[in-house]
């Protein structure tokens, strides 16, 4: 097991913590997480965009002017796509662009990314559970600072839901924090700098099969906003 040091939040070493294999040391499956990203992205597509044919236009089917002796063009309805107001030939119509991924692939493509990190000098940070009794967007910045991460896109990896922490990130600009059960490989992928809460470490070296962990790719429909 990969040995990390475990950091207080003014940047002092608290001991080192061992990074479970099973997360932190799986074998990287780039076609799992090109797969699990791409699907990501495409269920947040709505595909709502649509437009009406000249069967839809809501016009009179009667024949503007009669066919002859006018000398105008030869017209047949207000519905016809030359007008304006009428039918749009070719036009885009409502698409469900979902795709659904296994449950399997998910957890592959998360644990792939967690091993990727993993592998990159001073990219995860671990650091002592952050317990905060008022939002402090200064103290966040600080443990920020101390980890080395201010130049970074940071993601940390709450464990658990934290509404002070979530209001203490809230100003700082490039930082995101989230529970690490509702993490995905996209927010992996996309942090330069991991900031994970010991506690979730403990967790994960109790429960390395767990099943629940890292499945909060939903179904596409859940997904969809």
């Amino acid at each position: 097991m990969k040995q990390i040091a475990v950091l207080k939040e003014n940047g002092a070493k608290a001991g080192k913590i061992a990074l479970p294999e099973s997360y932190f040391g799986a074998k990287v499956s780039e076609g799992a997480v090109y797969y699990s990203v791409n699907a990501l992205l495409t269920n947040q597509r709505q595909g709502n965009a649509s437009t009406k044919d000249r069967s839809q236009v809501n016009y009179s089917g009667s024949k503007p002017w009669r066919q002859k002796g006018t000398g105008r063009a030869r017209v047949g309805t207000r519905r016809s796509p030359l007008w304006r107001g009428g039918g749009i030939i070719f036009g885009p119509k409502s698409k469900d662009y979902s795709i659904k991924v296994p449950k399997k692939v998910r957890r592959v493509a998360f644990r792939s990314a967690l091993s990727a990190k993993a592998d990159e000098e001073g990219a995860i940070v671990v650091v002592e559970n952050l317990e905060f009794t008022e939002p402090s967007t200064k103290r966040m910045a600080e443990i920020i600072r101390s980890a080395d991460a201010s130049d970074s896109r940071v993601l940390i990896m709450s464990d658990g839901y934290k509404p002070l922490l979530c209001k203490s990130v809230h100003n700082i600009p490039g930082v995101e924090i989230k529970p690490f059960a509702e993490c995905n490989v996209h927010d992996v992928m996309l942090a330069g700098k991991l900031i994970i809460e010991k506690s979730v470490i403990k967790k994960l070296e109790q429960k390395p099969n767990e099943k629940s962990v890292s499945d909060s790719e939903a179904a596409p429909a859940d997904r969809k906003k």
